[in-house]
C-alpha cells in the first residue's frame, strides 16, 4: 500500500474542446483514477448538454466528483470549490486511488494550488449604487470605469459579466485598492500532497477553433435548445445569473426569447465560445510550474501514460 502522502493529484487543464475529458478517460481506465471536476457549469444540475459534462455511462465506468452540485438558481464561488476539491481529493487519496482534476476553470485551479487572499465581505449598500449605475449606465460603462482603477482585473472580465466587474468596484470602493492587488499576495496554503499540472492545448487556435463549431452544431443536434428551455422555463432564472452565463447558454437563452434569429444564435454562440477558449489560454500561460501538451500531437495519450506512470 503506497503511503498517503506519496499519492500525487494530476491537474489537467486546458481550453475549452482541447480534448481534456477524452483523455482524462483515458488516463483514468489505465490507472484507476477518480476524476474531480474543475468546470464552474458543470457544478450544476440540469446543464449536460451545453457543459459537454461526462455522461451516465462515463460516470459509471469512472468515478467523476463535483458535479451536479448546486441549482442553476443558486451561486458557486470558488472559496466553495476550494473546500468542495480537498475532502474529494481526500476520500480519493484514502481509497489509495489518484485524484484527477479536469476542467478549463482556472481561477479554480488558481484557489487550489493558491488558496484564496481575504477579500471584504459584500457591502450592501456599496453594492445597492453599484446595481443602480449597472441599470442606467450598463455593464460596458462599468467595465470601462474599472479599467481605470483595476486595469489587470478589467482585461480578464469580460464586459458583459457584471457580476465580476461589480465584485471588483465593491472591492475597490470598500478598500481602495484594486482587487487584483489584493489577490496577489493571497494567504498561501501549501497543499499536504505532491501535484502535476498539465496544459492539453492546440499548438494553433485554427483547429481549435473549427473544433469548437463543430461542436458546437454537435450540442445542437443533441438537443441542446430543449435543455435551455427547460430552464427557461421554469420562471425563476434570467440570463444574468452566474449559471446562464456559461458558454452558450446566454446565446440560446436570447434566442428563446426572440431577441436573435437562429443563424444569428448560433454565430454568438461560436464566437463566445472562441472568447472564452482565448482567455483561458492567456489565463494558463500566466501559470508558473506547469507542463504544456500538444493536444494535436499524434501519440499523445501513450505519451501521457508515460508521464503519469513516472509520477506513481
Amino acid at each position: 500500500m503506497q503511503p498517503m502522502n506519496q499519492i500525487p493529484v494530476v491537474m489537467l487543464m486546458g481550453p475549452t474542446g482541447a480534448g481534456k475529458s477524452a483523455t482524462a478517460l483515458d488516463l483514468a481506465r489505465e490507472f484507476g483514477c477518480e476524476i474531480v471536476n474543475v468546470d464552474s457549469a458543470q457544478v450544476y444540475r440540469g446543464m449536460d448538454i451545453g457543459t459537454a459534462k461526462a455522461s451516465p455511462v462515463e460516470r459509471r465506468a469512472v468515478p467523476h466528483h463535483l458535479l451536479d452540485l448546486c441549482d442553476p438558481a443558486e451561486a458557486y464561488s470558488a472559496a466553495r470549490f476550494r473546500a468542495d476539491a480537498l475532502a474529494a481529493i481526500d476520500e480519493i487519496r484514502a481509497r489509495q486511488r489518484v485524484p484527477l482534476l479536469v476542467g478549463g476553470t482556472g481561477l479554480y485551479f488558481k484557489a487550489l494550488l493558491e488558496g484564496l487572499s481575504d477579500l471584504p465581505a459584500a457591502d450592501s449598500f456599496i453594492r445597492a449604487g453599484l446595481h443602480a449605475e449597472l441599470e442606467v449606465s450598463g455593464s460596458q460603462a462599468l467595465h470601462a470605469r474599472l479599467a481605470q482603477v483595476d486595469p489587470q482585473t478589467a482585461a480578464r472580465v469580460h464586459p458583459n459579466d457584471p457580476q465580476r466587474i461589480l465584485r471588483a468596484l465593491e472591492v475597490h470602493a470598500q478598500t481602495g485598492q484594486p482587487m487584483s492587488a489584493l489577490l496577489a499576495d493571497p494567504a498561501r496554503k501549501a497543499l499536504p500532497f505532491p501535484t502535476a499540472a498539465w496544459v492539453l492545448a492546440p499548438a494553433t487556435r485554427e483547429n481549435l477553433h473549427a473544433r469548437l463549431a463543430r461542436r458546437f452544431h454537435a450540442m445542437l443536434e443533441r438537443g441542446f435548445i430543449n435543455e435551455v428551455a427547460g430552464l427557461w422555463s421554469r420562471g425563476d432564472l434570467s440570463a444574468d445569473m452566474p449559471a446562464l452565463r456559461a458558454v452558450g447558454y446566454r446565446a440560446v437563452w436570447c434566442y428563446l426569447e426572440g431577441q436573435t434569429s437562429y443563424t444569428q444564435m448560433v454565430e454568438q454562440a461560436i464566437a463566445a465560445t472562441r472568447q472564452l477558449a482565448k482567455r483561458q489560454f492567456t489565463w494558463f500561460r500566466g501559470m508558473s510550474e506547469v507542463s504544456w501538451w500538444n493536444s494535436d500531437e499524434a501519440g499523445l495519450n501513450g505519451r501521457l501514460q508515460q508521464a503519469f506512470a513516472k509520477l506513481l
